[in-house]
């Protein structure tokens, strides 16, 4: 059984399509990020940056004792191995799948949330901010098109790749993005919505969905941090 302390965002919808997928037995902890849940002395000791998603395996294949992973991709590439699936065994194949998993996290993760930050939640409307973040979500929309000009997905087969990329293009209108000016991604984006895996997935988070708090205590507690959040 897998622990997953999740909140409807990217990154935790990730875990969630990688767990439909391969069908594995899972409960969900809601961690409500927009009422202050990450900063629990509980949640902290299974994700020291207080971010979701984090998990604990209650069944390690190794028999010992639960272990416990924080960072999205870690998680990913964790459960991969722990099922033997979306990832592949030979060393070139599974090159490309690690590279455009750290893609996805070094660079259209952080971008795109960038994006999301100055263009919907800063108080302040910076021009250049918005700017910046929403060309270079575009920059990094145009790799990943031209990536999929000559493939179906991201490294060959599925794979935990595209399972790290596709939540951070769902909301592209949110982003400024035209799915019509990337055609492959386009294509690969609906591809992957239409899967039964995805489709659960984000199901899941219906549940959770009206479970919101006042705008601004809310941006206080998932902006406003410093190192006195951690030091205290």
């Amino acid at each position: 059984m897998i622990d997953l302390y999740y909140w409807t965002t990217p990154n935790g919808h990730k875990i969630t399509i990688f767990l439909e997928e391969v069908s594995l037995p899972y409960k969900i902890i809601p961690i409500n990020i927009g009422a202050g849940e990450q900063f629990q002395l509980e949640f902290l000791k299974v994700s020291p940056n207080n971010r979701i998603p984090a998990i604990v395996d209650r069944e390690p294949v190794n028999g010992d004792a639960p272990i416990s992973v924080f960072e999205s991709g870690a998680i990913l590439l964790y459960l991969a191995e722990k099922t033997g699936k979306l990832i592949p065994q030979d060393v070139a194949s599974r090159a490309e799948v690690l590279q455009w998993l750290f893609w996805q996290m070094a660079g259209l993760g952080p971008m795109a949330g960038q994006n999301h930050h100055f263009s919907s939640y800063a108080p302040e409307k910076i021009e250049y901010a918005i700017n910046r973040y929403v060309n270079e979500t575009g920059r990094l929309y145009a790799v990943l098109d031209k990536r999929l000009a000559d493939r179906e997905f991201v490294a060959g087969d599925y794979s935990i790749a595209d399972i790290a990329a596709y939540p951070w293009i769902v909301p592209y209108e949110r982003q400024s993005q035209k799915l019509e000016n990337f055609p492959n991604l386009k294509r690969w984006f609906e591809t992957i919505q239409a899967r039964p895996a995805t489709i659960r997935a984000y199901q899941k988070a219906e549940e959770f969905k009206n479970q919101t708090l006042d705008i601004e205590k809310s941006r206080n507690l998932l902006f406003n941090q410093s190192a006195n959040t951690i030091q205290r």
